[in-house]
């Protein structure tokens, strides 16, 4: 007897079963980065077929793309509702911006983005173009919300900001960036990649910010 199964249920049941997928994925490459990551890894740590695996997906670097496609999507998503938010104070959404991005960011660590340098180029490219992009979409849009609302220094050159920020940023996730510097000097950093962003962005908006907003900012 053939059962009919709405079309709807078939899809549903599709997008739980890759979600599952990318979210055990994304799990093991944080923690034994993309290179000793394997499909056989993978289906195991899922108790799935690597037929049925292939099934959803054709290879390890589509899975890495899709980890990360969603991973920027989550971001973007939450990023861009704080930002239409009206009712949240400016110097508010400085310190939300920094709780979210480095909430996302937490667990990518310098040995996997040296891994994604090194072994899935295209991505490490897609994830720098993030970067800039977020920079000027969303970086800038939240800096011309300060000068409007007096907020941030009117002296000091928007453009500019987001260069520095865009630019810090980029260099300080960059494993080869960092090599170039003593490993003594590396070694006092210590810190991790949401730990970079969040000093990263609280040293510009410390010197950005009128003395009103960096004591609101300092208080909130």
């Amino acid at each position: 007897m053939y059962i009919f199964v709405p079309y709807s249920r078939k899809m549903s049941k599709k997008t739980d079963i890759e979600s599952r997928i990318l979210d055990v994925s994304y799990r093991l490459f944080l923690k034994q980065g993309y290179k000793n990551t394997t499909m056989d890894d993978i289906s195991q740590e899922l108790a799935m077929s690597k037929k049925t695996l292939y099934k959803y997906f054709p290879g390890k670097l589509e899975l890495l793309a899709a980890s990360f496609d969603l991973l920027k999507t989550k971001l973007s998503i939450k990023v861009e509702a704080l930002f239409e938010n009206r009712h949240i104070p400016f110097t508010a959404k400085l310190k939300s911006f920094l709780s979210i991005v480095a909430a996302d960011l937490a667990p990518i660590n310098p040995e996997l983005l040296e891994d994604l340098r090194d072994h899935a180029p295209e991505i490490w490219s897609e994830l720098q173009d993030y970067v800039r992009d977020s920079a000027y979409l969303r970086f800038q849009k939240l800096i011309e919300e300060g000068i409007e609302k007096g907020q941030v220094a009117p002296n000091i050159n928007k453009t500019m900001i987001v260069l520095v920020y865009a630019s810090a940023i980029q260099s300080l996730i960059d494993p080869k960036f960092l090599a170039q510097f003593p490993f003594e000097m590396r070694e006092k950093m210590n810190l991790n990649t949401s730990e970079i962003f969040d000093q990263t962005i609280q040293i510009i908006y410390q010197g950005i910010l009128t003395d009103e907003a960096r004591e609101e900012f300092q208080k909130s």
